[in-house]
């Protein structure tokens, strides 16, 4: 099993933390192009209507997550898409990853996608619930288009430098992580 491989995989789940359709977008256009080779299951998201109705979706996302409002509600909605997405998105690149004739490895790697996917939500959905509380959601915007750059930039490298992505992905994580902290102690020493 290739190391790269791995990190590929790693990458790619954080960035559907950040943004699942931009994420599935941007993986469908490197399969469209031959960067990444799909599974044959899901060998539909190197299709051209994939590729579209993906980038439709990532567009409709961009803009939904620039309103405050929306983009509240997004994450609602998100709870269940970005750990999906990252499924996808490692079922759909799995066959590099696991041997022929383990399923069991498989569906560990896939849980373990969508359970990244679903951490890295909850620190976004935390650190935007921080920025509308302090900012009344005047800094959202910012934070939306940083999460994009950085979605970008993760997915980028996760397809032509895997190693630099999955660099990228854990100091996406640690950042997270802190950041995430420091909302929950603060809300808890204003409620002290």
């Amino acid at each position: 099993m290739d190391p790269a491989q791995f990190a590929t995989a790693y990458a790619l789940s954080t960035s559907a933390g950040l943004r699942p359709f931009l994420t599935l977008a941007l993986a469908s256009l490197a399969m469209h192009f031959g960067y990444l080779h799909p599974s044959h299951t899901f060998a539909a998201l190197d299709s051209d209507g994939a590729t579209v109705l993906l980038a439709g979706l990532a567009v409709l996302e961009f803009f939904a997550e620039k309103v405050p409002a929306v983009d509240h509600a997004l994450h609602a909605v998100h709870f269940a898409t970005k750990p999906v997405a990252a499924a996808i998105l490692i079922g759909a690149t799995d066959s590099a990853l696991v041997p022929p004739g383990d399923p069991s490895l498989q569906y560990a790697l896939v849980a373990a996608a969508a359970l990244n996917a679903l951490g890295i939500h909850t620190g976004v959905a935390a650190l935007r619930g921080a920025s509308t509380v302090t900012t009344a959601g005047l800094a959202n915007p910012f934070v939306s288009l940083i999460e994009d750059v950085l979605t970008i930039a993760a997915t980028l490298l996760a397809v032509l430098a895997p190693l630099a992505g999955a660099a990228l992905a854990l100091a996406v994580t640690v950042a997270l992580f802190f950041l995430a902290r420091a909302v929950v102690r603060s809300l808890r020493a204003r409620t002290a």
